[in-house]
């Protein structure tokens, strides 16, 4: 079962990827074409905090499953794969997915479209940096994630 879900949350990893792509492009030409914010628009910012939302809750469970509490912190200065997937991976996720929700929720109670595309691009972007940021890339070798 822990595989599945790993292979799960490895390779949801792209569709998110792509929907925060989709939703930053989109919100960045709403903003600087002036758009009217339309129910289209909602959908693609509302899919991809969707499926964030959905990789995070994978990722506490795969992370349940695989150390499930039996963590050593005072241990963890010395191996560098449990210290960044107990911290540093964990960390750059939660930070995303507040600025991606907040800027989300923030973003709701703008009435004027260019500023509500703005918003969206802003969070949604400093949230794909920060998951950039925290995912175990394959050339990053001390952590041995691979692809996919």
């Amino acid at each position: 079962m822990l595989s599945g879900i790993k292979h799960a949350h490895s390779g949801l990893r792209w569709i998110v990827l792509i929907l925060l792509l989709l939703a930053i492009v989109n919100a960045f030409m709403g903003w600087r074409k002036q758009k009217a914010y339309t129910d289209k628009d909602k959908k693609v910012h509302l899919f991809a905090m969707i499926f964030v939302h959905i990789q995070v809750l994978i990722g506490f469970i795969s992370y349940y499953l695989n150390l499930g509490g039996k963590v050593n912190f005072g241990g963890m200065k010395g191996n560098a794969v449990i210290r960044f997937f107990t911290v540093e991976h964990m960390t750059m996720m939660l930070l995303a997915i507040i600025v991606i929700t907040i800027g989300f929720s923030r973003s709701k109670k703008i009435q004027e479209a260019p500023l509500r595309f703005r918003l969206i691009f802003i969070s949604y972007l400093i949230g794909l940096v920060l998951i950039l940021a925290g995912i175990p890339w394959p050339f990053r070798e001390a952590l041995g994630a691979a692809w996919f």
